[in-house]
């Protein structure tokens, strides 16, 4: 999930979408709703974003500081303009890329997929207990890795398994990792329909490891202890 921030929501719908026609979720949110979700989001939700785009806003240091307190994923400033004084400024206050509108989605996902590689934020080793360093989780989209094997996995599976390799030994329940995967808030998609993305999960994971890492408990939620 990317995390849209700008005043313009002419501008905000519009990257919304970008993402949305890459098959990415996004969501948009002005620069003072923003700062109340950050205070009201649960840690292992934040675990789910992948990135911030912070488009116009007078408070774009005040937001990045904010974010930067609680989140390691990318940010990334988008400009309308060339100035050299307030690219620097975003740099400075925590920016991790700045890019001049107009941008292709395409670029931003593959930006932030960079950041994530050079910072080291791109690989969740997810070592199981009697077999360590058999499954790696790459949280830039990359499939995962089973015995140095590539496990291919749709879109949904492979996002929420990340999002279990994030949260490794937590119980999650099914609202959280539907939030995390379908988190526009805008989908006509029923909840129950995670249920069925990590049935389909636990049974290739099962499969090619020979046991299942993810403990299910009926009405409490699910466990992925590796």
């Amino acid at each position: 999930m990317y995390i849209v921030i700008d005043e313009r929501s002419s501008v905000a719908t519009e990257t919304v979408a970008g993402f949305g026609a890459q098959g990415v979720t996004a969501h948009s949110l002005a620069a003072d709703a923003f700062q109340a979700w950050l205070d009201t989001t649960p840690a292992h939700d934040l675990d789910a974003v992948q990135g911030f785009v912070l488009g116009e806003s007078a408070s774009r240091t005040r937001t990045t500081a904010a974010i930067r307190s609680l989140s390691h994923a990318p940010i990334i400033a988008l400009n309308e303009t060339r100035s050299l004084e307030q690219t620097l400024d975003l740099f400075t206050a925590g920016i991790d890329d700045v890019v001049r509108r107009p941008v292709h989605v395409r670029e931003i996902l593959a930006r932030a997929e960079a950041i994530r590689r050079r910072m080291g934020r791109g690989e969740v080793q997810v070592p199981a207990q009697d077999k360590a360093g058999r499954l790696k989780v790459y949280a830039d989209g990359r499939d995962p890795e089973i015995d140095g094997e590539n496990l291919t996995l749709p879109r949904r599976e492979r996002h929420i398994l990340e999002y279990f390799a994030r949260n490794r030994g937590r119980q999650l329940t099914r609202v959280q990792i539907f939030n995390a995967v379908y988190a526009d808030h805008g989908s006509d998609v029923e909840e129950s329909v995670v249920e069925g993305h990590i049935s389909k999960l636990r049974k290739k994971l099962r499969m090619r490891l020979g046991y299942d890492p993810i403990e299910a408990k009926r009405l409490a939620g699910y466990t992925f202890v590796g």
